[in-house]
């Protein structure tokens, strides 16, 4: 069973432009997202989803500088650059990760991924993002099947759902088997993804606390516990709706 990690990755966005190649700790938002996946146990490889669109030569020049692995895709369907990339490197389990989400860790990776493979019966999907959602929003971790992946990619006639790769999946129990990853405590109110100016000055923080990468999800609870007035920086801030 190969697993690989996919991490979609593009310049555009509509309320941060170029937010994956800011830096934090002068390394780019991207390159934490990538080493902080690394980390994982149990992903074999990762590779960056990036476009075909012109500008995001700035991501593949990034990928090629780090030796990552990449592919170039479609820009507006990310479910067929999924779909595209999870063949091109022959995964049979894709572990779907954002490119906004430096503070991804790879305790919550594995602990999905062990949730996917030991479910009974055998599951199509697992996430920790499914409701009731119980992890702070920049920790979104998805793992699939490729059988499952092909399914949506093949059936999904929607644009809209298709940019969001999963919708078809997790909104259709009916034909796929489902299981959700919570915590015991509900975070979900912490905003730990980079989406505006806000949620980077914030992130930004924690990383200069710690000075590294070296540091779990738990520790940055611990220092939001000692330092509560961080989580107002971006508080306000709301998460855009999947369609």
């Amino acid at each position: 069973m190969r697993i690989v990690a996919i991490i979609q990755a593009r310049v555009g966005s509509t309320r941060l432009p170029g937010k994956v190649l800011m830096n934090i700790l002068d390394k780019p938002v991207l390159w934490h997202v990538v080493q902080r996946t690394s980390q994982s146990k149990l992903v074999e490889e990762v590779v960056v989803a990036t476009t075909t669109n012109e500008a995001d030569q700035a991501i593949v020049s990034l990928c090629q500088a780090q030796g990552w692995l990449y592919f170039r895709g479609s820009e507006g369907d990310v479910l067929d650059r999924y779909y595209q990339t999870a063949k091109q490197y022959h995964a049979d389990v894709i572990v779907r990760i954002t490119s906004d989400c430096p503070l991804i860790d790879s305790e919550v990776i594995d602990q999905v991924i062990k949730t996917f493979i030991e479910g009974q019966p055998k599951l199509d999907y697992s996430s920790n993002t499914l409701p009731p959602r119980t992890f702070p929003r920049g920790l979104d971790t998805e793992v699939f099947s490729l059988s499952t992946l092909e399914r949506a990619w093949r059936e999904d006639a929607n644009p809209a759902t298709r940019e969001h790769v999963t919708p078809y999946v997790y909104r259709h129990p009916e034909k796929f088997q489902l299981q959700g990853i919570t915590n015991n405590v509900d975070y979900s109110y912490m905003r730990w993804t980079v989406d505006t100016l806000e949620d980077l000055t914030f992130v930004r923080k924690i990383f200069e606390y710690f000075g590294n990468n070296g540091f779990t999800w738990r520790d940055v609870l611990y220092v939001l516990n000692e330092h509560p007035e961080w989580l107002k920086i971006n508080r306000h801030v709301q998460q855009k709706v999947v369609p």
